[in-house]
């Protein structure tokens, strides 16, 4: 099981491929060992790497998580290229992953070649994020299974976690940025679905970010739900394919 350390905390990780890193960022309440779909696709022709946040997955768990959580992911996953022995990769997040992506941006730009960032928003109504919690609360089975999944048998620790963090959350508004996405100079693209459930406003705000990040591509598409990855796998990676090939031409 490959592990690194960062800040004292244990963390891990999954790999597939070689070449150019590609790192691949999980939402919230979810691990890596959900991406092998990702990992299996994208590791034919990248080093696909998926990391599980800390106190996620197989990573160490903490009690509290810090109210930067985020942005500690992003500190981690930085760790992790370090760990690798690689300079820059391409970030790719998905709902929660996709603002850690966007924070690697923002905060280590000489480290992340370009930002792949689906189905995710600058801010979250303090009220949806409460209703989330409320929603996450009732146990719905689907949701027990994914989780039992994503972290094994202590998954109630681990979702309860997120859902004091989230609360925490809210108290600030639902703000996950301190600063303007404007200061993205990476080639970034955004995805999401018109349709998405758990987003507030969802293609309106990806269309403000878009706008935000200067030279920025953004692809909604009409159909599926939370998160467009998982939800139109193949519409998704058509989309991230034609992207990366776009990367590559730029480079030459």
């Amino acid at each position: 099981m490959p592990t690194f350390k960062h800040d004292q905390h244990r963390l891990h990780y999954r790999e597939r491929g070689e070449g150019a890193l590609l790192l691949i960022l999980h939402g919230n309440t979810a691990s890596s060992i959900l991406h092998q779909g990702e990992l299996e696709y994208f590791g034919q022709r990248y080093h696909a790497v998926a990391m599980d946040f800390l106190g996620t997955g197989q990573s160490e768990r903490v009690d509290r998580w810090p109210d930067d959580w985020w942005l500690q992911g992003a500190q981690d996953a930085v760790a992790l290229m370090d760990h690798l022995g690689v300079d820059q990769g391409v970030a790719m997040g998905t709902s929660g992953g996709g603002i850690v992506a966007l924070l690697m941006a923002q905060h280590a730009p000489d480290r992340v070649r370009a930002v792949i960032a689906d189905s995710c928003v600058k801010r979250q109504p303090p009220e949806v994020l409460r209703a989330e919690v409320a929603s996450r609360r009732q146990r719905h089975p689907e949701a027990v299974a994914f989780w039992q999944h994503a972290h094994g048998e202590d998954w109630k620790q681990v979702i309860e976690a997120d859902n004091d963090l989230l609360l925490r959350l809210a108290e600030q508004d639902g703000q996950w940025f301190d600063r303007s996405l404007s200061n993205i100079e990476c080639p970034t693209l955004l995805t999401g679905t018109l349709q998405d459930s758990l987003l507030h406003n969802g293609a309106a705000q990806m269309v403000a970010m878009a706008r935000e990040i200067d030279g920025s591509q953004l692809v909604l598409i009409n159909g599926g739900d939370h998160p467009l990855m998982w939800s139109r796998p193949q519409r998704f990676r058509q989309t991230v394919d034609a992207f990366l090939a776009w990367l590559e031409g730029k480079k030459e």
